[in-house]
């Protein structure tokens, strides 16, 4: 739904990747590679926020909405089982 933003140092991992396939697995370059691909893997590892994706805001902002009206449909009328439906259920 959201495009993820590329960051500089997944340019950088892109470019080595890409150098690795030029040069090939079997190359004394590629431990070379190999090691500085794992290195900037660690720095955009270590990068990232531990935010909420905003998919999942989507998500539990439409849940909350449909729980709001279902509560609001209550309280004017008699609540049918088949309204509860359209709550999706808890993954484990």
């Amino acid at each position: 739904m959201f495009a993820k933003q590329k960051t500089p140092l997944d340019t950088l991992i892109d470019d080595q990747v890409q150098k690795l396939a030029e040069v090939g697995l079997h190359d004394e370059k590629a431990d070379e590679i190999l090691t500085r691909i794992e290195k900037l893997h660690k720095m955009s590892t270590a990068q990232r926020s531990h935010r909420v994706s905003p998919d999942t805001m989507v998500t539990v902002a439409a849940n909350l909405v449909g729980i709001a009206l279902i509560i609001k449909h209550e309280h004017v009328n008699v609540i049918t089982s088949k309204a509860l439906a359209f709550v999706p259920k808890l993954k484990s």
